[in-house]
């Protein structure tokens, strides 16, 4: 028995020795770098914007001033009356009631004593961001009543009330005219507050009240955070989606998103208050509204500014079904449809055309090329299949040029998805638009989602998704390494089926630290600062290694989709001639790795190695640690047709090689 014993001790021993040096053993890998399966379109990463989180106003539109030009449902939100040293005076709002005008109101500042000092302040959102050094451009359409003379000073203070920048205008007549000055700030302070002092005794009425940095995304007046703008320019997206996102729907069609108020002069551009206004109870902001500085005519022009396509959405007759759920009657729908035909027109048409001119005067003779429109957001049903086969059956007769695009509703699975799935993809539909907001395990789940999809059916736009640390649409969710990780893994599948997904993009994009609604979102900023999360950097990694084609990368000849925790994808980039690999540890442990490149003559002794890791899943990048997670790069030694590199625990690893 001792004998018996001793044997079957030595065979388990044995077994677990054998089974501790196959887990010591490098992950091998093959890459077929001759062996393309499918071409990379130039819009495989891209980005979606939506005027969420304060994304636009108080955001990346630069405009300083909130309720610059008192439409907010309460007129004097933003403002206060101030004065010192016994002044005296009021302010009234003024609606000059045409229902139709998209400026109706103005303050009408009265100044009862040339004694003290008696003006209005503007808090900004939540506070405004001043940087020393900066110039700062202040405008006004100002008049004066009559036997009026009032002189304005406009102060920029800190915190503290001190003064940090100032200058004088000095309005002059009866007729409403615009007046500016520049000013250079001579403090930083991100909680400053603008002052309008009025010198003199009379009536003064003002309107459109406006202060911008000077040093927007190329210098534009009037324009864009640079800092922001700068860190999408930086990811060399393929396409901007915009303008949402449930913006387009709205809460009711009346709050619906409509380009055509969004473009000309500023003055004219109706304000709506913000769909995200009150949408969640543990994040009210009564100030979230959409002045639309940032309009249709901004956003083809960053898109072309970045070198992205532009995707804009159009509402499709349907207001968001997870609200009011509103509809427009199918034989109604005529002025939706000609929205979308004076868009293409808008993009694409000669200045000689009527919307085309349009542009023209806005400063862009040249067409902006737009090659793509989407038809609803997330939109589910019968009632929008209906819909939406009317707007295909007129653009595809009068615009076969461009691409539409559908979606499958807000679910990647479920009932409402599979009815969608199934009737477009009978349609022929072109493009499917699919969103995603689940647990990172999801993600990490299904690396393989698209591996079984038709190649000869709809193409498809993973067009929103972002992993939830806590769960959908939770205040608690984090921008922490465990989602970006598990994103990443769930990208390898996406680039690995390129021949049937063409665009995908993270959402949302912006959130301002102090006026967001929801969370995780991609690029967090305060009024002076933007960081990219970790998600932003994950994004950013396969958008800037995009490659040219796919070519397999396998183990034991199957697709690395989570065999060991480890998920791997490998393109080509025929422009520069190298190969370049994307291998994801979601372990906590070092893991060996061997790949050997077939297919190729020879690799380049030296190659590119970008790593990001952390030891803890949890861990976050802040304003104060913006690069706490974040690609680090060096030079990696190769040696013949092997690739031969230690996978870091919870770490994503791309290697640049060129081959010959």
């Amino acid at each position: 028995m001792k004998r018996k014993y001793n044997a079957f001790a030595a065979l388990v021993i044995g077994i677990v020795a054998s089974a501790n040096v196959t887990a010591q053993q490098p992950a091998s890998f093959v890459v077929k770098a001759n062996q393309p399966t499918a071409d990379i379109q130039p819009t495989m990463w891209g980005l979606f914007f939506e005027d969420i989180n304060m994304g636009a106003d108080g955001g990346v539109y630069a405009e300083l001033v909130k309720n610059r030009s008192f439409e907010f449902d309460t007129p004097m939100m933003g403002w206060k009356e101030t004065k010192k040293e016994g002044a005296e005076g009021s302010v009234l709002v003024y609606n000059l009631g045409e229902v139709d005008m998209a400026n109706r109101r103005f303050a009408r500042v009265k100044v009862k004593s040339a004694a003290g000092d008696y003006g209005i302040t503007n808090e900004g959102f939540r506070g405004m961001g001043i940087k020393q050094g900066n110039q700062y451009d202040f405008s006004v359409m100002a008049r004066q009543q009559p036997g009026s003379n009032i002189v304005l000073n406009v102060e920029l203070v800190n915190a503290n009330g001190e003064k940090i920048g100032e200058t004088t205008i000095k309005p002059e007549g009866q007729a409403w005219k615009k007046y500016t000055a520049s000013f250079t700030a001579t403090a930083t302070e991100p909680k400053a507050r603008l002052n309008i002092w009025t010198k003199g005794q009379g009536e003064i009425d003002l309107d459109m009240i406006s202060l911008f940095p000077q040093d927007t995304w190329k210098g534009r007046p009037g324009g864009l955070r640079a800092d922001m703008i700068q860190l999408l320019a930086d990811m060399k997206p393929g396409f901007l989606r915009f303008p949402g996102g449930c913006i387009v729907e709205g809460r009711t069609l009346d709050e619906r998103f409509q380009w055509k108020k969004t473009i000309g002069p500023a003055a004219e551009r109706d304000l709506i208050v913000n769909r995200w206004n009150t949408e969640f109870k543990h994040r009210l902001t009564p100030d979230y509204y959409q002045t639309f500085g940032l309009g249709f005519f901004e956003y083809f022009q960053v898109a072309e500014d970045i070198g992205a396509e532009p995707l804009p959405i159009l509402n499709a007759g349907m207001a968001c079904q997870f609200n009011t759920g509103e509809l427009v009657p199918l034989d109604e729908l005529q002025p939706y449809i000609q929205d979308a035909l004076d868009l293409i027109e808008f993009a694409n048409g000669p200045a000689t055309s009527e919307w085309g001119k349009k542009r023209a005067e806005m400063g862009h003779p040249e067409p902006f090329n737009m090659k793509y429109l989407g038809v609803g957001n997330e939109q589910w049903g019968e009632q929008y299949i209906e819909r939406y086969k009317e707007f295909e059956k007129v653009l595809k007769a009068k615009h076969p040029e461009i691409t539409l695009v559908t979606t499958t509703g807000p679910f990647p699975e479920g009932e409402e998805f599979e009815y969608l799935d199934k009737t477009l993809r009978a349609m022929d539909a072109e493009l499917i638009d699919e969103h995603y907001y689940r647990p990172p395990q999801w993600f990490r789940e299904n690396a393989t989602r698209y591996d079984s999809y038709d190649r000869n059916g709809p193409k498809i736009f993973a067009g929103e998704y972002a992993a939830q640390s806590v769960a959908i649409a939770s205040p608690d969710n984090k921008n922490n390494w465990e989602t970006a990780l598990s994103e990443a893994a769930f990208m390898t599948g996406l680039e690995r089926n390129a021949d049937v997904v063409v665009m995908a993009s993270y959402a949302p994009l912006f959130a301002h630290a102090e006026g967001w609604q929801w969370t995780p979102d991609m690029i967090w900023v305060d009024n002076l600062r933007a960081h990219g999360t970790p998600n932003y950097y994950v994004q950013k990694l396969f958008s800037t290694n995009k490659g040219s084609q796919v070519v397999p990368m396998l183990h034991q000849d199957k697709p690395v989709t989570g065999q060991n925790g480890l998920f791997a994808s490998a393109v080509k980039d025929n422009e520069t001639g190298e190969i370049i690999l994307k291998i994801v540890n979601t372990t906590d442990k070092v893991q060996n790795s061997e790949t050997v490149v077939e297919g190729v003559k020879k690799l380049a002794s030296k190659a590119k190695l970008t790593v990001m890791k952390s030891d803890k899943l949890d861990a976050v990048n802040t304003l104060e640690n913006p690069i706490n997670i974040s690609p680090v790069e060096q030079n990696l030694k190769v040696k013949g047709n092997k690739v031969n590199l230690p996978l870091a625990p919870y770490s994503v690893t791309v290697v640049r090689v060129k081959a010959s």
